[in-house]
């Protein structure tokens, strides 16, 4: 007996759910831009670790805030590519990457006392999870693919 095949996105639901993922990360990575904003987030989160019941989050130092800005300014440009061109093939890899993120936030809980991180975990592998469900294939890509001529099929990824 086998299992019923699981159901399938549509691709403009696909795109839909990229975007959603996007719009997300933008709001939740904003406050990494720049060292001022990050500089008010961080003693937001050390007041949540704290009401978590664990200790205040260590101080910053510049190259910490040098490596925040770097991932929120990483992470905005990457937010703008899938908010403006979303795509199966990159749904899929902000899938992988947030499963990756979700598994070094995981390590990090581990390494130390940091409760607060769950409100990042939990997202992370919401959205990767997600982000790597099963998409029909795109039948209008490939009938105007199939209408121009094209002997190549669109590309629609059956993934």
């Amino acid at each position: 007996m086998s299992l019923p095949a699981m159901p399938r996105l549509s691709h403009s639901a696909y795109l839909r759910l990229i975007r959603a993922s996007a719009v997300y990360d933008m709001v939740q990575i904003l406050p990494f831009a720049t060292p001022w904003t990050f500089a008010l987030l961080y003693a937001q989160l050390s007041r949540l670790n704290q009401w978590f019941g664990a200790a205040p989050l260590a101080p910053f130092e510049t190259v910490h805030f040098l490596l925040a800005t770097l991932l929120g300014t990483l992470v905005l440009t990457w937010t703008s590519a899938r908010l403006w061109a979303p795509s199966l093939r990159l749904g899929r890899f902000d899938a992988t990457a947030r499963l990756i993120f979700a598994f070094w936030i995981g390590w990090a809980m581990l390494a130390a006392d940091m409760p607060m991180l769950w409100i990042f975990l939990v997202p992370e592998i919401i959205w990767g999870s997600a982000q790597w469900w099963p998409v029909a294939p795109d039948v209008r890509a490939h009938a105007v693919a199939v209408a121009a001529g094209s002997s190549r099929p669109a590309v629609t990824h059956h993934v």
